[in-house]
């Protein structure tokens, strides 16, 4: 019989990634020698670029030279451990980033970003990040899922869902993501909503808030090739490049400067706004949508914070520490929601809302289509702020 081969994508120090071969997944998990007898090995049909795997290919985490990237996972399941009774070879699936358990008192409560019994270190896992259970990244031809028929959605009608897998593939984190920051903002019918960041996260979250009835949603970045994508499916619009300050920009377009809801969706790396713009200020985004949430408003913050940040500005920062006014969304009775997004909460209906025709995600977020071995060119476009959603496709797999 021939030995089962396989590659994937390593980070190899700041601003590297290479593919490389890596071994071919067992139902074995290396880092913590635990065996996976409850999970599946997944083909990657589509597996893709984060913004989160920048952070560390930056060099702005403590991730090790060597680790194999990648958490948006959408395959075909070739292998099914023995304890797996609904899913079966040949199902299409999304696979959430988040690992979780379906036991522990998190997972019975849903809060499965902080599943209690995949991290031997810390609350919560996913596959191929920095001090997140040494799961093996998916940016790969093949990858290994634990708790395949707790975690993994499967597609019912396989035909129909490759039709649209673009769209399918970002369920497994940004859309998801994106969603839930614009929920735990309080987004409903009618509202005025400012989403910080106008990334693929950013740009899926000003989407998920028209999903959810918003009036009028305004998107904030840097960078103008982002800002015309969030304008192409109705977002209005703050420049932050410009002298006027973000609540001026939103006054002009509201005839009021605050708005019902705010998301960040940039995180630790933000930069400072106006003549300040080119510097780092890593608790800026935090404390504009405090600035500009309505008294009594929520925020949904799905951006990503660290614990430790070699790259940081200050010593403070290096930890985590920011200099965010909390005073400020204290006194306005703000409320926020931080963490991951737990995945399992929303994939299903945002499934259907994609196979149904009520969202066009892919193209909102403007997915691009590349082969495995293109990955690192991927990287390189995304750091430079391309406006596009990279999505590897390792099989050639997805259609034209």
């Amino acid at each position: 019989m021939a030995t089962k081969t396989n590659r994937g994508v390593a980070y190899k120090g700041p601003g590297q990634v290479e593919v490389v071969s890596i071994p071919y997944p067992t139902l074995y998990q290396e880092e913590q020698r635990r065996k996976c007898d409850h999970g599946a090995i997944i083909k990657c049909v589509a597996t893709n670029i984060c913004g989160s795997d920048q952070h560390m290919v930056r060099g702005r985490t403590t991730a090790p030279v060597g680790l194999i990237l990648g958490h948006e996972i959408t395959g075909e399941v070739v292998e099914v451990g023995r304890d797996v009774e609904n899913i079966k070879v040949g199902d299409l699936v999304s696979v959430p980033f988040n690992i979780a358990c379906g036991r522990c008192q998190m997972c019975k409560e849903g809060k499965t970003g902080v599943c209690l019994n995949v991290n031997p270190a810390r609350p919560g896992a996913a596959y191929g990040y920095v001090d997140m259970g040494g799961w093996v990244g998916g940016q790969a031809e093949y990858v290994m899922t634990p708790y395949a028929d707790w975690n993994l959605l499967k597609f019912q009608d396989k035909d129909r869902a490759m039709t649209k897998i673009k769209d399918l593939a970002l369920l497994s984190d940004i859309f998801p993501t994106g969603y839930h920051g614009a929920v735990t903002a309080g987004v409903g019918p009618g509202s005025t909503v400012y989403v910080a960041g106008a990334g693929p996260v950013g740009l899926a979250c000003a989407s998920s808030c028209f999903l959810l009835g918003a009036a009028v949603v305004i998107v904030g970045d840097l960078n103008k090739e982002r800002l015309a994508q969030a304008k192409s499916f109705g977002c209005e619009i703050v420049d932050l490049t410009l002298d006027l300050t973000i609540p001026e920009q939103i006054d002009k377009i509201l005839g009021e400067p605050v708005v019902d809801a705010a998301i960040d969706c940039v995180g630790f790396e933000a930069r400072g706004c106006g003549h300040e713009h080119a510097r780092e200020v890593p608790a800026q985004v935090l404390n504009t949508v405090m600035e500009v949430t309505r008294v009594g408003g929520a925020v949904g913050i799905p951006g990503l914070y660290v614990t430790d940040d070699p790259g940081a500005v200050d010593a403070a920062a290096k930890k985590g520490s920011l200099s965010m006014r909390l005073g400020l969304g204290w006194a306005k009775s703000l409320s926020f929601a931080t963490g991951q997004c737990p995945v399992m909460k929303y994939h299903r209906k945002l499934a259907n809302a994609i196979l149904y025709d009520r969202i066009e995600i892919a193209k909102a977020v403007n997915v691009e289509v590349i082969s495995l071995d293109d990955a690192p060119r991927g990287y390189r476009d995304f750091d430079r702020g391309v406006s596009k959603k990279f999505v590897i496709d390792p099989h050639g797999m997805i259609p034209k």
